[in-house]
């Protein structure tokens, strides 16, 4: 499998255009956080080093194919003082198959502050590696996670809320260390928070067979963090319905900061042939 820099690497093609890099892939179609990261990164190349990225919004338009490369347009939409915005599309063959719009802000702004605490969880160390767990569903999928470190709260372990209709919680982080420019831990980020967000719909329906798709992404970078340590993804999804699952993710480091905020939609029908019920190439 590549490693996360080896996918963020895009190459400037012209002014405002760049090129992701296509991998090996055991996936029907292209994984969704990689266009996510690959999109990021080249809105990040478009704007001064004092700007940060502060937000992401998304909509996967049309499934990628593994095997071809993508190429990304960035819009330079505005350049303000304290505030700067992106428009990126992502395009294979001639069609859209990803838009985002991120915005990014000057560092060193100050303000109030506070967030919520960060709800309990056994220490990721005392938990089975996704990657390793020979009897998890989806261990391909996995498989083409394996430079990522996963390792989901067992029910019995989990402290849930009566409120939540669905909650799940992981611990993730990359398994080798990655440089300290904060860019390329936030676009890690991107990557990684489409990974195991949507499964937190199926948590209550967990034997019906699905069609599950990303359809949208939100995404907020709230305060410095590392990619390469520990963070726990508490998961919920308030609502299913009408072939359509919202799911929420809050991204903690293990000191207990609140770094970053997800928000989510993906398509959960049933009722649908079996072939649109895989995500794997050549599934049994």
């Amino acid at each position: 499998m590549p490693s996360i820099e080896e996918i963020l690497a895009v190459e400037r093609i012209d002014a405002d255009i760049y090129r992701g890099g296509a991998f090996q892939s055991t996936l029907l179609r292209t994984f969704g956080g990689q266009v996510a990261g690959q999109a990021l990164v080249s809105a990040t190349r478009t704007v001064a080093p004092d700007f940060a990225v502060h937000s992401l919004h998304g909509y996967f338009l049309r499934p990628g194919n593994p095997d071809e490369p993508a190429i990304f347009l960035v819009d330079r939409i505005r350049d303000g003082r304290s505030f700067c915005t992106r428009r990126v599309t992502g395009v294979q063959n001639g069609e859209a198959i990803f838009s985002m719009s991120a915005s990014f802000q000057v560092t060193g702004d100050e303000g109030i502050e506070h967030q919520d605490r960060m709800p309990p969880a056994p220490d990721p160390e005392s938990l089975v590696n996704r990657n390793d767990d020979v009897d998890a569903p989806h261990r391909r999928l996995y498989q083409e996670w394996e430079n990522f470190d996963v390792r989901v709260v067992p029910r019995a372990e989990l402290v849930t809320n009566d409120v939540f209709a669905a909650q799940q919680r992981v611990w993730f982080r990359y398994r080798n260390p990655l440089p300290d420019d904060q860019v390329m831990h936030v676009c890690t980020l991107a990557y990684m928070s489409d990974m195991t967000l949507l499964g937190s719909a199926k948590v209550p329906h967990h034997e019906v067979p699905t069609q599950t798709a990303s359809l949208d992404h939100a995404m907020w970078f709230l305060r410095p963090f590392r990619a390469d340590d520990w963070l726990l993804y508490d998961q919920t999804s308030p609502s299913a319905g009408g072939g359509r699952a919202l799911t929420q993710g809050r991204i903690f480091d293990r000191s207990g900061r609140l770094v970053a905020a997800v928000t989510q939609e993906g398509l959960s029908r049933t009722n649908v042939p079996d072939k649109y019920k895989t995500f794997l190439r050549d599934d049994s």
